[in-house]
């Protein structure tokens, strides 16, 4: 097996006979009992989005732009998260659809033009699931070639994810394959951090480079020793003028090494940040809810009101025992 380009310069595995391995996974995933094989409300939606970027469709639509409505696809894929933090599942199933709705609007606009159309959108990543899953599917691309498949072999010899963050691991193995493939690691073009989306969250992307540091050997040996940089940058931000931009670069490294605990003791710090924010939110509502029933607002609180509610609200969340 070997990767191929693909319509968009994506690596696309193909077999000793020609075939594509997705196609021969697809194959094999249809032959399942109760394997999914229709979704004709997806079609309609399908027909919906494309009707409203018609001429005599909707005004706003039309004039739509990838760039355009960047932050929708940012506020949706929060608000389904927030649905899932709150285990609302009426909530997340229409927050889905948003999401799904700004998908398909990008690749409506997207075949307009004329570039691509949803179908090469669910190609692309049909295909790249089936690459980077070696330990699920890589059994049938070496049953058909007779061998072990060429690539997979590199991502993991035994071919086999003894657990999830195992998975994690061939998947950035594979995703590195496919770089090559696609002649992004040649000479002065290879960068450790390149994949990394500038523009994601400054905290998600803490997490990710410090991640891909370590794999590489620039790590700490211990978390005693990360706690040592943490005080150490911490020195680092006291010893700048307040408010300064000095300061503020310094505060930027505190955190990073923070991320770097977090990283260390097995935490996702951005899951542990968001629950943090979640709490205070509540106890918050509690405060608010308190002054309420005396005829006060929580701005009209002294400190030490405040200070008393807020350990009143710390208390209630308590399990009894």
């Amino acid at each position: 097996m070997e990767f191929v380009p693909g319509k968009f310069n994506q690596p696309e595995c193909r077999v000793a006979d020609g075939r594509a391995l997705s196609d021969l996974v697809d194959e094999q995933n249809a032959s399942r009992a109760d394997a999914p094989t229709a979704h004709p409300q997806l079609d309609r939606l399908i027909r919906t989005i494309w009707r409203l970027r018609q001429p005599d469709g909707c005004p706003w639509d039309r004039e739509q732009t990838h760039a355009s409505i960047t932050v929708n696809m940012v506020e949706e894929a929060y608000e389904a998260v927030d649905a899932i933090d709150e285990h609302d599942t009426a909530h997340l199933c229409e927050e889905l659809g948003d999401v799904l709705e700004q998908v398909l609007l990008h690749a409506q606009m997207a075949a307009d033009a004329g570039e691509f159309d949803i179908d090469d959108v669910a190609r692309g990543l049909n295909e790249k699931l089936v690459r980077r899953h070696p330990h699920v599917f890589g059994d049938l691309a070496a049953a058909v070639d007779g061998a072990a498949p060429t690539g997979y072999d590199e991502a993991r010899p035994d071919g086999v994810a003894a657990d999830a963050p195992a998975v994690l691991d061939i998947w950035d193995d594979v995703k590195r394959l496919e770089r090559e493939a696609r002649g992004e690691l040649s000479g002065a073009e290879a960068g450790l951090l390149d994949s990394v989306p500038a523009s994601l969250p400054a905290l998600m992307q803490a997490q990710k480079i410090s991640k891909r540091a370590a794999k590489a050997g620039f790590e700490w040996e211990t978390t005693a020793d990360v706690w040592d940089k943490v005080a150490e940058e911490r020195t680092e931000f006291e010893a700048e003028e307040p408010g300064s931009d000095a300061a503020a670069a310094e505060f930027g490294d505190l955190l990073f090494a923070l991320v770097n605990v977090a990283r260390k003791e097995g935490i996702d710090a951005e899951e542990a940040l968001a629950a943090s924010n979640r709490k205070f939110r509540r106890r918050w509502a509690r405060i608010e809810e308190a002054a309420r029933a005396e005829g006060r607002a929580a701005d009209d609180l002294s400190t030490a009101e405040l200070n008393e509610l807020w350990e009143r609200a710390k208390a209630e969340e308590k399990p009894a025992r």
